[in-house]
């Protein structure tokens, strides 16, 4: 059964400078630990963490599984390390590829409740992760998966993440519905975030070639931060689609102002090079993308695992023994009438026909995929044949 204890005591591995273990506690999940194997990542990570972080060889499963039993955690949360896979990079698999198997490996070995993985969108078409999901199939876990914008999840950044959330001994995809009913309809503008504290209308980034703009305006969301923050060269051509000349008030965005579209607080203390701080914001999981996933994990805890036992036992055993369902399955159905409850937001109506005409006008349903809406249509008809 996953309580709220489940969604509490999370291990963060690959950590960084901690954008992802942010979000989790902003969102109510203590990390019990953390560890990466950049030195310079940790010592900014533990300047503004009360717990620390460590460095730890994550390659070496063997080793790093031994070092994690140490801890009482029931989540396991990660990005292995994303550059094979990247827009920006060359896009090979190579050594570092090899991480999100290990990943997998240290989260079979250790068998938490949940576990959490990120990653560029790009990694959906990967061995690496055709491989990496192998692995936690075989363990039992049921995969929510998911590539998020972040910029529909209270981020002022267009950046496609993957996100994978593992439930150990449940279905796939319980935790869809509560990740799309929270995405917003509209895209959040760097305005939004900043208000009156920034003082510039139009900044400049650096294009990876000038067949690409490079001017952006703070009333769209910015585009994706890389780990470089380059001045304005002198010989910068203009693009057709910058919305000013670079001979305005146009300015590259500060590394503070960097780090605040990845939406860490602007108290976050970043020590070391220029040129390190700008990779580690580049790199780092955008907080409150974390939160917003994390927040969809405690959700589903208090929605459905808390109480789906003892609401609906009686409605499981119907399914398992008249209508002989597994008991995987009659769990997924369980669920999927606990996701009709709450986007009804009232108690099930007796009639059917009622029932599922208010729940199809309902605006939480209406952006569901076709799949998803087809299967709480059944779930529905399935628990009123049980409950006239």
């Amino acid at each position: 059964m996953y309580t709220m204890k489940a969604a509490q005591g999370a291990i963060d591995l690959f950590c960084g400078v901690g954008g992802l273990s942010l979000g989790f506690e902003q969102a109510g999940i203590s990390i019990l630990a953390s560890f990466d194997n950049w030195e310079r990542a940790l010592d900014i990570y533990n300047a503004n963490f009360a717990h620390k972080a460590a460095k730890l060889d994550l390659s070496d499963v063997s080793a790093a599984v031994a070092e994690l039993r140490k801890y009482p955690a029931n989540m396991i949360i990660g990005g292995p390390p994303c550059q094979d896979f990247s827009h920006a990079g060359k896009r090979t698999e190579k050594e570092r590829a090899e991480l999100t198997k290990c990943f997998a490996e240290i989260v079979v070995a250790l068998k938490p409740s949940i576990f959490v993985m990120e990653n560029v969108d790009r990694i959906i078409k990967s061995k690496a992760w055709e491989t990496a999901r192998k692995i936690l199939k075989s363990c039992g876990y049921g995969l929510t998966e998911k590539v998020l914008d972040a910029s529909y999840c209270g981020c002022p950044q267009i950046r496609k993440r993957f996100f994978c959330v593992g439930l150990l001994d449940k279905p796939d995809n319980v935790l869809y519905f509560y990740i799309e009913k929270n995405i917003s309809q509209k895209q959040m503008s760097v305005r939004d975030y900043f208000g009156k504290e920034i003082d510039t209308t139009y900044y400049y980034r650096h294009p990876r070639n000038y067949s690409r703009r490079a001017v952006y305006s703070i009333d769209e969301a910015s585009p994706t931060i890389r780990g470089v923050n380059r001045p304005i060269p002198k010989g910068y051509p203009g693009h057709p689609n910058d919305p000013v000349s670079v001979s305005e008030a146009v300015r590259p965005l500060t590394t503070l102002e960097r780090s605040q579209i990845q939406t860490f607080p602007k108290n976050f203390k970043w020590e070391g090079s220029k040129t390190d701080i700008e990779q580690m914001i580049g790199n780092a999981v955008p907080v409150n993308l974390a939160k917003f996933v994390a927040s969809a994990i405690i959700d589903y805890c208090k929605n459905e695992g808390a109480n789906m036992n003892e609401e609906y036992a009686d409605f499981r055993e119907w399914l398992k023994n008249i209508k002989d369902f597994t008991k995987n399955s009659a769990d997924d159905v369980v669920s999927r009438v606990k996701r009709a409850k709450s986007i009804m937001e009232i108690d099930l109506p007796t009639d059917t026909d009622t029932l599922l005409f208010h729940f199809m006008g309902k605006p939480a349903f209406k952006v569901l995929t076709t799949t998803v809406k087809s299967q709480l249509k059944r779930a529905i008809k399935l628990y009123k044949e049980f409950k006239p």
